[in-house]
């Protein structure tokens, strides 16, 4: 598979098979993740790999009772250390960062046949809680990982025609 046949391949996956994810697929997800961009070459992103029952449950109910979360064999909660930079942009440099590694996690784990989901919906305080984050370590994302128990479906998106200006917006 090559990388634009992932991006092809690539879906949110709400519905995950009672199978483990075997060490070394995971492995080669987390490495996709830490060979990320960053800016400033940072690295400020920090993942909690979650792969107990109770713990994976608890994190379904932090992020507003959205069962799937639980359901996935393994939840990564993508989180930022140190993420006060802003870029001369004025943008936070965390957030994006925190952003392209999942990204890395997504598509390779198209490659190795697993699938992924973008949680943003979440309390904070209770995903630290849970999982012992110290207060100064935001929680970007959550991302749950497994063997998809469903194929992907089709994808509505706007043309490119729709999203691309050329050389000026109008």
């Amino acid at each position: 598979m090559n990388v634009f046949e992932a991006i092809q391949q690539r879906f949110s996956v709400r519905s995950y098979l009672d199978k483990p994810v075997e060490e070394e697929k995971l492995r080669r997800v987390l490495e996709a993740a830490r060979l990320a961009p960053s800016a400033g070459n940072r690295q400020e992103w920090r993942f909690v790999v979650v792969r107990d029952p109770e713990t994976r449950k608890a994190l379904a109910e932090a992020a507003n009772g959205q069962a799937f979360v639980g359901q996935a064999p393994v939840v990564i909660a993508a989180c930022a250390a140190g993420g006060q930079h802003v870029m001369s942009c004025g943008q936070l440099s965390y957030p994006i960062d925190v952003a392209i590694a999942l990204e890395h996690i997504a598509l390779q784990a198209t490659e190795e046949g697993l699938g992924t989901c973008w949680v943003g919906a979440f309390k904070e305080d209770e995903v630290k809680r849970i999982l012992g984050i110290p207060e100064d370590v935001r929680v970007v994302e959550l991302m749950p990982l497994g063997y998809p128990a469903t194929g992907p479906q089709p994808k509505r998106r706007l043309s490119l025609e729709e999203i691309v200006k050329w050389e000026k917006w109008q």
